[in-house]
């Protein structure tokens, strides 16, 4: 997401590099090609320019620090700008209640029902929740299947009437299930609409006004760009719901949708979908997307991600192993799977300052460590346990490549890199370990 504003925004940003001072002059030139870039990335006209003519003046009523070059300053300015633009801070998720009660509203075909199961799964996973997803959505063939389905994978109930042609009703007896039953959230799938279908928007108000929610989502596909923002801005008028959802943002390299939506409907995005897996979704943070835009990656989110898969004792038994040189194929197999678990692998590196532009043309599949694997795989309990093995005998490395089906070369290469993976960590394993693998 943002690719193509990152790099218009890189070189607006250019025009003011070497410049002595800000003046009206090169600040009305950057911020015109700046103007341009959020047009291009399909932000809201009247958004953009608000945007532009906020930074413009801020900019030309700063005393600037003489240690601060213009350019400096001007993207610290749009990077606090382009925060505030987009919501400011993380709004969290309102789960107060016996239950508390989440309505997914939003059009056919922006995931409503995906995202319903992510929400749970965020829930039960992240929060320690006992959520009940209510299949509410009578029209879509196979769409109480579906939810059947996702709830299964993640490990929620659902509860559905098959029966039951009045969505009102389900609702209800949805929630009367999870007083009864223990649950503490309750999330109401809703049929996708169309804000002109009278019919259809009167329903989801009774549902509404029946259930009393805490919540109440619209859920966006961001790949529609200001076609999303439109229709917020209509089905808010008639729920006026309580947060936003964007859906498929990691499709979308503009992000229009993402910079317009607080501003034109004034209620903030609380959530992002970031890939098709359960776990491929995110609080959304302005400060941190604004970093992200701006090249700066997002560290703060990496470290969180890394922390939720590091275990404490783990990395202590890990880092004793280290400092003897008796790190094995075992354990670089047990770090690979916790990297995996961190999420989708061009995603993790977007986040680390500076490697996301790198990584902008190269595609990185989340596949990228089956090759690796299956060379592990391959070996014996012995070898696994016991690298140096591997390392004079060519028979072995030879029956590895024919069991994993990769040449002998890939083989070699991957046991000369753990060999001077294994000398490194050696050599760092007095120091101590970082801070987010120690700290649970």
């Amino acid at each position: 997401m943002f690719e193509n504003l990152s790099e218009r925004l890189e070189r607006s940003l250019k025009i003011l590099k070497g410049e002595g001072k800000i003046t009206e002059v090169n600040v009305a030139e950057t911020l015109k090609d700046v103007r341009r870039a959020l047009l291009d990335a399909d932000v809201n006209y009247k958004v953009a320019k608000q945007f532009t003519d906020t930074v413009k003046e801020k900019a030309l009523g700063m005393d600037v620090l003489t240690s601060v070059r213009p350019g400096q300053l001007m993207v610290k300015l749009i990077h606090d700008e382009l925060a505030t633009l987009m919501g400011g801070t993380a709004i969290d998720i309102d789960i107060k209640g016996h239950p508390a009660v989440i309505l997914m509203a939003g059009l056919q075909g922006s995931g409503k029902t995906t995202f319903s199961a992510k929400l749970a799964n965020f829930l039960k996973t992240k929060r320690a929740k006992k959520p009940l997803l209510a299949a509410c959505d009578i029209y879509r063939p196979a769409a109480i299947d579906q939810l059947n389905v996702l709830g299964e994978q993640i490990g929620v109930p659902v509860y559905a009437e098959h029966d039951n042609n009045k969505p009102v009703e389900i609702a209800q007896n949805a929630i009367r299930e999870a007083r009864a039953k223990g649950f503490d959230v309750v999330i109401i799938d809703t049929a996708g609409r169309m804000a002109i279908d009278e019919m259809m928007m009167t329903e989801i108000t009774a549902i509404k006004e029946a259930t009393n929610p805490n919540e109440i989502l619209f859920v966006v596909d961001s790949m529609t760009g200001q076609d999303a923002v439109n229709t917020a801005k209509e089905f808010n008028d008639r729920l006026d719901f309580s947060g936003v959802i964007l859906t498929k943002i990691d499709g979308d390299t503009r992000g229009g949708a993402a910079l317009s939506i607080r501003t034109v409907v004034d209620k903030p995005i609380k959530f992002v979908g970031t890939g098709e897996k359960m776990d491929a979704f995110d609080v959304f943070h302005p400060d941190r997307m604004a970093d992200r835009i701006l090249g700066m990656g997002d560290i703060v989110s990496f470290v969180e991600r890394a922390q939720e898969q590091f275990d404490a004792e783990q990395a202590k038994r890990l880092q004793k192993k280290m400092g003897k040189g008796k790190f094995d194929f075992d354990d670089f197999l047990e770090q690979i799977g916790q990297i995996k678990k961190m999420g989708n692998m061009k995603d993790l590196m977007g986040m680390i300052p500076g490697v996301g532009k790198a990584l902008k043309d190269v595609d990185i599949s989340d596949d990228a460590f089956k090759g690796i694997e299956a060379m592990i795989y391959s070996m014996t309990p012995d070898e696994r346990s016991n690298p140096d093995l591997l390392l004079k005998s060519q028979s072995r490395k030879s029956r590895i490549a024919k069991g994993s089906g990769l040449p002998l070369q890939e083989v070699n290469r991957m046991i000369k890199q753990f060999e001077q993976t294994r000398k490194m960590m050696k050599n760092v394993a007095g120091a101590k370990m970082p801070n987010f693998m120690m700290r649970r």
